[in-house]
């Protein structure tokens, strides 16, 4: 009788036993997430996939640790089941495959190089090991296509024949003495120098280092202004800098001790030069109330005696004036020579702006955005601590004259029979909606137009008054002689969603299809919708429907039965959510955010505020942003970047909400104190911190003025400076990797005459050069830290084209600076 010996293979398998039994075990704890999270979600009436597949791993794994090779059979079948799915449900869209088939085919890849190891399997390992190549192969691929930009629209562009820019729209000369440039705001430089040939080769010229970085609660989101030769940059504390703008090297700093306990900001300073001849709307200044002045912390409670008013202004003192405002609510102008302040100008060239405004607690009524300068005035409203409570200090918006500080006109849109200082012992309207961001003006018509916010507290509205309701979320005309009320615009009616109107209107001239043009106001929103309004009259040009919405609030409160929705324009980034749209980096934060989707309530973008959490999106940080658009006004083209980051609201019954600890200023807790009703509202993130919807989650975009039509989108910004959350340190782990996801953005874009648009307010550190008309990169400069400014532009001494930004650190990340930086093409 003989004795078979074992082959050496079988001597193998039978050795490395010990390692199907781990990856059957690994199998087996793979899927165990996916089969509890799975049983949560087929509860509450989702997706039976994930229940499915972690059933069909974990079966495999024990199959596997059995040394069956049934367990690699099974698995291939999940895995392939899981492509069906995968493709039913996604189609061919890059970013919402990958989490649901790269960790999948990783199990696979696993799976196909352990089957030769088992006593039952073929001899040939032909099949196993051309499995794993495929596989191999395919997540090859899917590395190298994440470094690739995806959902890209592009079409072929031709600018409209005619298509000109109107007077309003165009400045002569090198100034960029407004935030937007131009009182039109389009943010468009009429410089050739930079085309998209030769935005390659561009080059740091100079850096200046302001000494200032921005401290916790504050943020660098300054435009600077362009005089002459000289740059005038400012602080988020309103420390202003004022540089050579050839050279970088400083002239003079100007400090205004400004304090303020959270929310610092300084979007810009303005320009005005009191050499030239008075505005007639301004000669009748000196007819009006003087605004009284009264020095540093003292109080409103009593109107200070009127100041008389000057016979005349002073030629020789400050002809040349900086303008700005404070996070104190201090109105100053300085000498743009010397930065020494204008005597002449309120009291030692300070105005108190909180005259007039009643109890101004600590931190609650500032100005962030620069200040308008239209003619011989000054115009200012104001940013308030959004939803602490009812009556918070008035959204009044007020003139004064740009030489003396003489109060000219308020628009007080609670009680427009006041029209300059409220009588004694009373305050403009408290609690009216406000103009936290810049309007815009037509010197022409004679018109400012306001972006008005909303009443706080700002997720219930149960509270406010007729004044309330008609203006919030609004557009707002005002006469610029007298600051009375021409037309207004709603983009949403009784917001209790924060869908301020957060930026500068664009005016430009839009073809009319019949050879001419109409005057136009553009103007873009938190909720992705763009209106093109005919600035005369306010009527929209393209066409808004009033559309029905989701009803149904707490008792007490109650919701629009429509809202207007601007269907003859684009929309960016208005897609509705369904749970097929939550993503994740793995199939577990996937199926987290399945899970938390089904558990809120949400009906599209107007799901009202209730005691269960609800979902909002775009939700109130946009769409669209402070930042504004940018027009190309030689090309008829309006570039927008947008924020798509949705974020959940829960009411919170009175009685519970000191549970929650002290209010916020955007996400946490709102205390909204005087309704029954506090708020909890947050960012939607898997754990992982990884926002719950599929990519993009920022983009950039062009739309012709003329066809009203998308040109093209991409996203914007990488992974390379965020990432997901420590959860030792609460830091961000960053990833390192240029991969093209889309970033949020703020900020805005810059546009050229040269057909190139610069943008810099992605999550990674870089100012990049993009083509106006295809919207392809051209060129991106390494930043030190991450910027959230717009960019702007200028012809320096030396005859160079120059693109300065202010770098001052990415909003949520850790890197802040105190860089402004400018950038040129080489010297010739």
């Amino acid at each position: 009788m003989s004795t078979s010996t074992p082959s050496s293979a079988t001597a193998g398998r039978g050795r490395l036993g010990w390692l199907l039994t781990l990856v059957g075990i690994l199998f087996v704890l793979a899927a165990l997430p996916l089969v509890w999270g799975g049983v949560q979600l087929v509860s509450l009436g989702g997706s039976w996939y994930y229940l499915l597949a972690g059933l069909g791993v974990a079966l495999s794994g024990i199959l596997i640790a059995a040394r069956r090779i049934a367990g690699i059979w099974l698995y291939a079948l999940v895995f392939l089941a899981t492509v069906v799915w995968a493709l039913w449900e996604s189609g061919l869209d890059f970013w919402p495959l990958v989490p649901r088939l790269v960790a999948p085919a990783v199990l696979a890849l696993v799976a196909a190089l352990i089957a030769p190891l088992f006593p039952a399997a073929p001899r040939s390992k032909a099949l196993p090991f051309a499995a794993a190549a495929v596989l191999v192969l395919g997540l090859a691929a899917t590395g190298f296509y994440a470094f690739q930009p995806h959902g890209v629209t592009r079409t072929n562009f031709q600018a409209a024949a005619g298509a000109a820019p109107s007077a309003v729209t165009t400045a002569s000369g090198n100034d960029w003495a407004a935030y937007g440039r131009t009182p039109a705001g389009t943010r468009y430089a009429p410089f050739a120098e930079i085309t998209p040939e030769n935005a390659k080769d561009l080059e740091v010229a100079w850096t200046f280092r302001t000494g200032t970085p921005p401290a916790k609660g504050a943020q660098d989101q300054n435009t600077p202004l362009l005089v002459g030769n000289t740059l005038y940059t400012c602080s988020s504390t309103n420390i202003i800098n004022a540089l050579d703008a050839t050279t970088g090297e400083k002239k003079w700093t100007y400090d205004p001790q400004a304090k303020s306990p959270l929310w610092q900001r300084c979007r810009g300073v303005s320009y005005y030069d009191a050499s030239a001849a008075p505005a007639q709307a301004a000669t009748g200044a000196a007819a009006s109330v003087p605004m009284a002045t009264v020095p540093l912390g003292s109080t409103d409670s009593a109107q200070a005696p009127a100041a008389p008013a000057p016979a005349a202004p002073v030629a020789a003192v400050c002809p040349k004036r900086i303008v700005m405002t404070t996070i104190d609510a201090r109105l100053i102008e300085i000498d743009a020579e010397t930065g020494e302040p204008c005597a002449d100008f309120g009291t030692n060239g300070i105005v108190d702006l909180k005259q007039g405004m009643g109890e101004v607690k600590d931190g609650f009524y500032f100005q962030t955005s620069a200040p308008t300068v239209m003619r011989d005035l000054v115009m200012v409203g104001g940013w308030v601590w959004d939803s602490v409570e009812v009556g918070e200090p008035s959204g009044a918006v007020r003139a004064f004259n740009a030489r003396t500080g003489e109060l000219v006109w308020a628009w007080d849109l609670g009680n427009p029979a006041i029209t300059k200082l409220p009588p004694p012992g009373e305050s403009y309207t408290r609690g009216t909606p406000n103009v936290w961001s810049t309007p815009a003006y037509d010197d022409a018509l004679g018109l400012v137009y306001l972006p008005t916010g909303n009443a706080t507290p700002d997720f219930w509205g149960g509270h406010r008054s007729k004044a309330a309701e008609e203006y919030s979320a609004s557009v707002v005309a005002l006469d610029i002689a007298t600051g009375r009320e021409r037309w207004k615009f709603q983009t949403a009616h009784h917001d209790i969603w924060d869908y301020d109107v957060p930026a500068q209107p664009s005016l430009y001239d839009v073809p009319d299809g019949k050879g001419g043009t109409v005057p136009a106001l553009i103007q873009v929103t938190k909720r992705g919708q763009i209106f093109m309004l005919d600035r005369r009259d306010g009527t929209p040009i393209a066409e808004v429907q009033e559309k029905p919405v989701p009803q149904g609030t707490e008792e007490g409160d109650f919701t629009a039965p429509t809202q207007p929705y601007s269907v003859g324009m684009p929309a960016i980034g208005t897609e509705p959510f369904t749970e097929a749209r939550m993503w994740g980096a793995t199939p577990y934060d996937q199926l987290y955010c399945r899970i938390e989707f089904k558990k809120m309530r949400y009906d599209g973008e107007f799901t009202p505020p209730r005691l269960d959490r609800s979902l909002i999106y775009p939700g109130y940080y946009g769409g669209m942003n402070w930042g504004s658009a940018s027009v190309d006004e030689g090309r008829g083209l309006l570039i927008v970047n947008d924020i798509r980051m949705p974020q959940f609201v829960q009411l919170i019954p009175r009685e519970n909400v000191d549970t929650y600890g002290p209010s916020a200023a955007h996400d946490g807790l709102s205390k909204q104190l005087g309704t029954p009703y506090g708020v909890i509202k947050a960012g939607f993130f898997s754990p992982l911190n990884v926002p719950c919807h599929q990519p993009p989650y920022g983009t950039i975009s062009a739309i012709d003025l003329a066809s009203r039509q998308l040109v093209w989108q991409v996203p914007a910004g990488t992974l390379q400076d965020t990432g997901p959350t420590n959860p030792v340190t609460g830091g961000l782990i960053k990833t390192g990797l240029q991969i093209p996801i889309g970033m949020p953005s703020l900020g805005g874009p810059m546009t050229t005459a040269g057909g190139v648009t610069f943008y810099a307010g992605t999550q990674d550190y870089y100012l990049r050069a993009i083509d106006t008309t295809t919207g392809e990169e051209l060129w991106k400069g390494r930043l030190p830290v991450g910027a959230q400014a717009t960019p702007m532009s200028y012809v320096g001494a030396d005859g160079r084209q120059y693109v300065v930004i202010s770098a001052g650190g990415a909003r949520l990340s850790p890197d802040v600076g105190d860089y402004v930086i400018a950038y040129a093409l080489p010297k010739k």
